[in-house]
């Protein structure tokens, strides 16, 4: 037998490669995701490629009992990792070993893996949990409705944890695999494509696939007794739209709004490219709050959006954000702009497609609209702070900025901008200066002070600056003539711009973002 004899320097390095990394070099992933606005949202240590969720929910009590699968990849050696979560966990497996778990904060849970987990490694974790969504708060609020026949999960920035567990945040996109069992006559809706349905000893399990990354507040259930309605894009794509049954004076309207989704979407890849998922739709719960929110294919509206009748331009916004929000979305939140400028700036489009207003109009009447002195020019839309995410201004002021993007660089570059900035980001994150950037080099012109001045100065621009820009306005008050903004009638008194026919529309739906309960946001 030849024994092999081994020199010290050799076996120091076989060694080496024989003993793991010492517990010293795995360390907790951290407790967020590193959020300007929201330090506690989302966590450290690890990637999220897919959720899959299978729930069961009792609408008559409320309770929620889950079983989340999720699969992940490892970014640094972890010797613990934290998920988000309201509900109670009965037992958390790491790789399908039993996991040590504690809670802490507002919704952390702290998983502890029986062996520490190297870097660049797939994780599976699966949890175990139950609850009753509604009685969970935070601060106060809840993103869990509950409704006459069920209940909804739908808001914004965080709705994931009240009912499943997740890395809560934009950075982190995934794709979804959600199953719900529910009591027959009733109905789950989720996000993506119905992929089976089957009922068993009284209970309808709904199986649903969102095939594209998604951030988890984009992710949304509802669970109630719906009016379903099913179709095909050209292209083939599903379309499902629901209803509740007991939307009252409000059910005519809602329909007449959401049952034209198809041609919006048709025309929204006319100005923004393909549309970047597998389904569309919308769903209209009987809740009180008067929000709406684009939750990934199928977007959330409540009836009180349709309190006046009819509204096509909140379907615009909610569906531009299928490409500006979902598709590409948000790095921090404070780059909300990214979000929310470009949906409001598409409501001016479908005016100005309509004939009932340009977007050049829009533009004149809104600078017209509030004086230099109105707090509304103190909000920046390119980081209005976490209590102004949602203010009014980041839409207005943020499409603003847009129009004076038009004309700088002239509509052939604008919306070569408007369509390819969803290809150069598809599926991913993006800041506000990334925008910038991108337009700088679509257009080959400078943009940064054109930028600055729209998004980031705390004040109105002037006049002769709203002039280059096309808004050119100087009254504070609404008034006479589009064609007209400033320039000036009898007497060298200057004549204000009339409101457009869209604009009570339009400003109808300055209400989709606010959070009611949520304080704002």
């Amino acid at each position: 037998m030849h024994r092999r004899i081994i020199v010290p320097s050799a076996l120091a390095a076989s060694l080496l490669l024989a003993i793991p990394a010492s517990a010293a070099d795995f360390t907790p992933g951290a407790t967020g995701i590193g959020d300007s606005y929201y330090p506690a949202a989302g966590n450290g240590g690890y990637d999220v490629s897919h959720y899959d969720l299978r729930l069961k929910y009792q609408p008559a009590t409320d309770l929620l009992e889950g079983t989340a699968t999720i699969l992940a990849t490892t970014r640094q050696n972890l010797s613990r990792f934290n998920l988000d979560l309201g509900l109670k966990v009965s037992e958390v497996r790491v790789n399908g070993r039993i996991a040590r778990f504690a809670t802490s904060g507002d919704h952390e849970l702290e998983v502890t893996p029986a062996t520490p987990l190297e870097k660049g490694k797939a994780v599976t974790v699966v949890v175990r949990y139950a609850g009753k969504p509604s009685e969970f708060k935070i601060d106060g609020w809840s993103a869990w409705a509950r409704t006459p026949d069920g209940g909804v999960a739908a808001q914004e920035p965080d709705s994931a944890v009240w009912w499943f567990p997740s890395n809560d945040h934009p950075r982190d996109k995934a794709t979804f695999d959600v199953s719900v069992s529910v009591p027959d006559g009733h109905q789950a809706i989720s996000n993506g494509v119905l992929q089976s349905q089957s009922s068993r000893l009284g209970w309808t399990r709904y199986s649903w696939r969102s095939n594209k990354p998604q951030a988890p507040y984009l992710a949304t259930l509802a669970v109630g007794k719906f009016d379903i309605t099913t179709d095909k894009t050209a292209n083939g794509l599903p379309v499902l739209n629901a209803y509740s049954k007991d939307l009252g004076d409000n059910a005519g309207a809602a329909r007449a709004s959401i049952e034209r989704t198809t041609e919006v979407a048709e025309w929204l890849e006319s100005v923004f490219g393909p549309y970047p998922f597998n389904s569309l739709g919308g769903y209209v719960p009987n809740v009180t709050s008067g929000f709406a929110l684009e939750t990934q294919t199928r977007p959330f509206y409540s009836p009180r959006q349709f309190a006046n009748g009819a509204n096509v331009s909140v379907v615009v916004h909610e569906l531009a954000h299928q490409w500006y929000g979902d598709s590409v979305s948000v790095h921090d939140w404070k780059d909300i702009w990214v979000n929310e400028g470009f949906a409001r700036y598409s409501q001016w489009l479908w005016s100005e497609k309509e004939g009932e207003g340009t977007a050049q109009e829009l533009a004149d009447y809104v600078y017209a609209l509030r004086s230099a002195e109105d707090p509304f020019w103190t909000v920046k839309p390119g980081d209005p702070g976490p209590d102004n995410q949602f203010h009014t201004a980041v839409y207005d002021r943020g499409a603003l900025a847009l129009q004076a993007l038009r004309n700088e660089i002239g509509d052939e570059d604008f919306f070569a901008i408007l369509k390819g900035w969803p290809q150069e980001f598809a599926y991913g994150n993006a800041r506000v200066g990334d925008f910038v950037r991108y337009a700088e080099r679509i257009s080959g012109k400078p943009l940064a002070a054109l930028f600055d001045t729209w998004l980031y100065q705390p004040s109105k621009p002037s006049a002769p600056t709203a002039a280059a820009s096309g808004a050119e306005a100087r009254s504070a008050a609404p008034a006479a003539s589009p064609s007209a903004a400033g320039k000036t009638g009898r007497a060298g008194t200057p004549v204000k711009p009339v409101q457009p026919k869209s604009w009570k529309k339009i400003a109808a739906t300055d209400t989709i973002h606010e959070r009611d309960e949520h304080g704002g946001h």
